[in-house]
């Protein structure tokens, strides 16, 4: 563990030093993101390139680990880190690119098919899938590079939809990836996981750098990851999700329970519940509406909270608790064979629902929307309002405006960020 601690540490302190420089470097070359009232909630442009700092992190974080004893099994005789430190450059390239000049989205889908095919060649795949069920799905040659490409697509779009809100995306994936470390390296310790697996090392990675960046980050963001971010932690969770969740032994118990109820294959999908459910919901959105996959609108999860009325802090806040409660559902099994835990994680679901569904600013929200509906009711714009109420004391005028209404030299954001 201690090796572990150290590599996250290091990723951490890595991207919290080299953010900074990308933030200087977007504001020098223009790679900023503008607001735009179809596709983003933010009013202020902020500068992207978050995910660059990101991406040096893990590849420091790899070099450090490489050096460390306990990894010497997983750099030893495997091209594993190489593969992942390769598709890790790719699909942050092909995010800066897309941040700076908005390529098409098969351009960016060929990026994306570009990373995983890296990833297959240099070995970082799974073997077999265990269906609940239906038994266990020992992959044919032919079906590894396909699902290896469609497990990066799916991971990478989960979280790029998911990153709306200033540390929304940072958080989901620091607690879903901390979460997978924990429970592989349960795993490894139950002789159920090879010692050479590369798949803790890469959560433990992502999550330092999440955690590192989300100071930068976390509302008022002073710079957004952009989808050079976005597509890298999908990346990331791809891989270590695969390593672990297609090698475990698939025939034996744990903690007293059938092995498919805690599959490694079937965590990911509860500690990611709240992006793949708002991906889910994205797709039959834009299918229903014929408007194109790939076409961003404003009816994501985060959307919907900010229309309720919540403020941007409180809507992240409430979506993290939702992804720690869904984390907890999945670890629990994993090391205490009771059943106890679930009843404080049910409480703490109710709760959460609750602040979800019955804040007081819910009601007050409600009510300004039925005196805008009153003829002649002049409009109020929440989203002013919702920026204002986190604006210091130093950033209002007078007259009661917002003083960085008029900047344009992409100042930090008021809590909301760009849909990548």
């Amino acid at each position: 563990m201690g090796g572990y601690a150290v590599v996250g540490l290091i990723a951490a302190l890595v991207t919290t030093l080299v953010t900074p420089l990308c933030r200087l470097v977007a504001l020098r070359y223009g790679v900023v993101a503008q607001p735009d009232a179809q596709r983003r909630v933010h009013l202020a442009p902020t500068p992207q390139l978050g995910g660059v700092a990101m991406c040096v992190a893990v590849l420091v974080g790899l070099a450090v680990a490489s050096f460390i004893p306990q990894f010497k099994g997983v750099f030893g005789s495997s091209s594993e880190p190489l593969g992942i430190a390769l598709a890790a450059v790719i699909i942050t390239a092909v995010g800066v690119v897309d941040d700076m000049i908005d390529v098409s989205p098969p351009a960016k889908l060929a990026g994306m098919v570009l990373a995983g095919t890296a990833l297959y060649f240099l070995g970082v795949v799974m073997y077999y899938v265990r269906v609940p069920f239906l038994g266990i799905l020992v992959l044919s040659p032919d079906l590894v590079p396909l699902l290896t490409v469609l497990w990066v697509l799916g991971m990478a779009n989960a979280i790029n939809f998911i990153d709306g809100l200033d540390g929304l995306a940072a958080g989901i994936v620091a607690i879903s990836s901390g979460v997978f470390f924990l429970y592989s390296d349960r795993l490894f310790k139950a002789g159920l996981l090879p010692g050479g697996n590369v798949g803790p090392l890469i959560a433990i990675i992502t999550c330092g750098a999440c955690i590192g960046f989300l100071p930068w980050n976390f509302s008022p963001a002073r710079i957004f990851m952009g989808d050079a971010g976005a597509l890298l932690l999908g990346l990331l969770l791809a891989a270590s999700t695969m390593v672990v969740g297609g090698r475990a032994d698939p025939a034996s118990r744990f903690s007293g329970q059938t092995y498919f109820f805690v599959a490694p294959l079937f965590i990911p999908f509860v500690i990611l519940a709240v992006p793949m459910f708002d991906t889910v919901l994205a797709i039959i959105r834009r299918t229903w509406r014929r408007s194109g996959v790939a076409i961003a609108d404003r009816q994501h999860l985060h959307h919907r909270l900010l229309e309720m009325g919540h403020g941007p802090r409180r809507a992240v806040v409430i979506l993290w608790s939702f992804t720690a409660i869904f984390s907890g559902l999945a670890l629990a099994p994993s090391f205490i064979s009771a059943r106890w835990p679930l009843i404080p994680l049910s409480i703490a679901f109710v709760v959460t629902l609750a602040v979800t569904l019955l804040h007081p600013d819910l009601r007050r929200a409600r009510r300004a929307r039925r005196v805008e509906g009153r003829p002649g009711a002049h409009p109020v714009d929440r989203s002013v309002s919702d920026e204002r109420s986190l604006a210091p004391p130093s950033e209002l005028r007078a007259d009661g405006g917002d003083r960085r209404e008029h900047r344009t030299d992409a100042q930090p954001s008021t809590g909301v960020s760009s849909e990548s």
